[in-house]
């Protein structure tokens, strides 16, 4: 039986939260812009209840959160809707890193292509981007810092903690794309200094198309961020359209659960990802990322004298994986997260990427050894 193990490309719903989608989507059906009855009322309570549980998990407000169709989108709101602000007051400079998802590159090199400066830092040989590149990286006119929480590729965690402390009183506005690590890693996000957090629903056993993005005060004012679309008022007119409640609600089951099961989910995938490596050891896989600081769900590694695509052939009937970033290996280009690390060009080409989450299953390790061999 093929198992399963790609869960930082989309986890599977968890059942409570189906219940949840499927309550709102059947019975509960109503508007939450609907404000003359009381299906639009329970409608609106439903989406404020979820509002008050994402916040939860970063220690946020209720008024933080923003609702959107996922990470991709609340990372463009995030970048781009700080345009104006920024060539308003002369400050057009970014810092970001080479390990981005492509969803903070792209929109950061749209801001290049509108004359804004970048720096772009390069990380560690072990995956992570130090503070102290951060803070010497700042100028004067620097509007924004974009740093992930977890490499979507490797699992390696960024000091996004650390990396606050070093941007300190800098007028900077602070964005870290928490897709993969959004209530799996809690200490980091609580940090205050962290202005904006992007997250998905589908990351946390929630439906794809609905995340959030949570906007914190500093001193009293929101970062000065600008819709991308127009049309309705919905989110206090930053992100317009009818509200999905029922993607809504499941997403605040989501992280309610993600909280009261965090020590669990954590422990779980521990266990899974000490068993999983022990068992495919006969094949002296080379780990890309540093392990002591990374996810415990996300491991990348490479088998010597193995490309990708025939290691994944192999175990066609045995496990599904990502030969890298799931969206990006249609393209089958080398991942610019490893290149960025150094890792040598015969070790990208044979990079793989195993993922996991609390649920997964096992699959049949010395099964997997022996079509590596054969």
């Amino acid at each position: 039986m093929v198992r399963y193990l790609d869960c930082a490309a989309t986890t599977p719903v968890d059942p409570r939260v189906r219940d949840e989608v499927l309550f709102y989507l059947d019975q509960e059906f109503g508007n939450a812009g609907s404000r003359t009855h009381d299906f639009g009322r329970r409608a609106r309570n439903a989406v404020e209840s979820a509002r008050d549980r994402v916040a939860a998990v970063v220690s946020a407000s209720r008024g933080d959160v923003f609702f959107t169709s996922g990470a991709t989108e609340s990372n463009n709101l995030a970048i781009l809707g700080l345009y104006e602000h920024g060539r308003a007051g002369g400050r057009m400079h970014v810092v970001t890193t080479r390990i981005e998802h492509h969803a903070v590159l792209e929109p950061v090199t749209e801001l290049e292509r509108r004359g804004f400066d970048v720096t772009w830092l390069d990380p560690t040989p072990g995956g992570w981007v130090e503070p102290e590149a951060v803070r010497e990286a700042l100028r004067s006119e620097t509007l924004l810092v974009s740093i992930m929480q977890a490499n979507n590729e490797t699992g390696v965690l960024q000091p996004v903690d650390r990396i606050a402390d070093a941007i300190g009183d800098h007028p900077a506005y602070f964005h870290v794309d928490a897709a993969q690590g959004f209530g799996k890693e809690l200490r980091t996000l609580s940090q205050p200094r962290i202005d904006l957090i992007s997250m998905s629903g589908h990351k946390i056993h929630a439906p794809k198309g609905v995340g959030a993005l949570i906007a914190r005060r500093r001193n009293g004012n929101r970062p000065p961020l600008r819709p991308l679309m127009l049309g309705g008022g919905q989110e206090r007119g930053l992100r317009p359209g009818t509200l999905p409640v029922h993607l809504i609600a499941g997403l605040g089951k989501a992280a309610e659960l993600a909280l009261a099961d965090c020590v669990m989910r954590d422990r779980c995938c521990r266990a899974f990802r000490k068993r999983l490596l022990e068992g495919l050891a006969p094949l002296e896989p080379v780990i890309h990322g540093d392990a002591e600081r990374s996810l415990p769900n996300i491991v990348n590694f490479s088998i010597p004298g193995i490309d990708a695509e025939s290691a994944m052939e192999a175990w066609s009937d045995l496990v599904a994986i990502s030969d890298g970033a799931a969206c990006t290996s249609a393209s089958y280009t080398c991942s610019h997260v490893l290149s960025a690390m150094g890792v040598p060009e015969a070790e990208m080409a044979g990079a793989l990427r195993f993922s996991w989450c609390h649920s997964s299953e096992m699959p049949d390790l010395p099964a997997m050894v022996s079509a590596i061999r054969r």
